[in-house]
């Protein structure tokens, strides 16, 4: 009997060894799963708190753009009657303040991310210009801008509005004047030759 006795305590104690070796092995793999939860959760949460925030921009820039895309027509006739103003006589103090308060209205709208295009003296540039017509100039390299006649605008980084250009064709030079003057002068001649041809 105490032999029995003696070997179901080994046997326990064999066990208890056995499940206290095993005990540390076990727990740095619940350990190490927690951990790879852990970052999983870190990095679900890092991506729904940047999808958020791109949300939350993207819906302030798309109520920006509405609005501002509203006010571009003021602007514009701000502009036309600060240049009507100065063109009809107009008191200096008068045309002053008019462009006073366009340029008060246009920093407003600069918080907001409008800024204009310059345009005039600068390369064509399909992204952000749109050519209305192209005309000669001894001034103004080819393809690059002669004038704008109606202001584009940029906001932030995205075109809100092209500005509307007249190109530059180069200029024209002598023997191509005469050439098309020339060309001319030999249709009208053709043209009158047959028409007097059909009056005979």
């Amino acid at each position: 009997m105490k032999g029995k006795t003696k070997k179901s305590s080994k046997t326990k104690a064999g066990q208890s060894e056995a499940a206290a070796a095993e005990s540390p092995a076990k727990a740095e793999d619940e350990i190490a799963a927690l951990n790879d939860r852990l970052l999983r959760l870190q990095a679900d949460f890092e991506n729904f708190r940047k999808r958020t925030i791109r949300e939350k921009n993207e819906l302030f820039r798309r109520a920006n753009e509405s609005i501002l895309e509203e006010l571009l027509p003021v602007l514009d006739s701000m502009g036309l009657a600060i240049e009507g103003a100065g063109n009809h006589g107009a008191a200096p103090a008068l045309v002053d303040g008019f462009e006073l308060v366009s340029e008060q209205f246009l920093s407003v709208l600069g918080k907001f991310g409008l800024s204009p295009i310059d345009a005039e003296g600068q390369q064509f540039d399909p992204n952000l210009h749109e050519a209305v017509s192209h005309l000669p100039s001894d001034t103004v390299a080819d393809g690059h801008v002669i004038t704008q006649t109606r202001r584009g605008y940029m906001l932030g980084e995205m075109l809100l509005r092209p500005a509307q250009v007249v190109v530059s064709s180069g200029p024209v030079t002598e023997d191509g004047a005469l050439s098309s003057g020339d060309s001319l002068s030999e249709s009208d001649e053709t043209t009158g030759g047959e028409t007097a041809k059909d009056g005979e």
